[in-house]
């Protein structure tokens, strides 16, 4: 369970000042983080301490992450907006 402290943490860290950032990632945080296991929200966490044009990038596809862990959340991100 998260608590409401961490989710506001989260939140904050979420808004990047970059719109296309902001979009994804904090509908993200506010509908699926709650649901995620342990494991995932570490990666969501870890995410969050990139550089805002490395996430951009790898948002707009323009190329992955070389941690595993990080490629996976934002596989998860994009397929929640992204049309099957």
């Amino acid at each position: 369970m998260v608590d409401d402290i961490e989710l506001n943490r989260l939140f904050w860290h979420s808004r990047r000042g970059m719109l296309e950032l902001d979009v994804l990632l904090v509908p993200f945080v506010r509908e699926v983080y709650p649901n995620l296991d342990d494991d995932d929200r570490a990666r969501y966490r870890k995410l969050l301490t990139c550089e805002d044009q490395d996430m951009f990038g790898w948002f707009m596809q323009r190329g992955e992450s070389e941690d595993p862990d990080i490629q996976r959340m934002v596989r998860m991100i994009l397929d929640r907006v992204q049309p099957k």
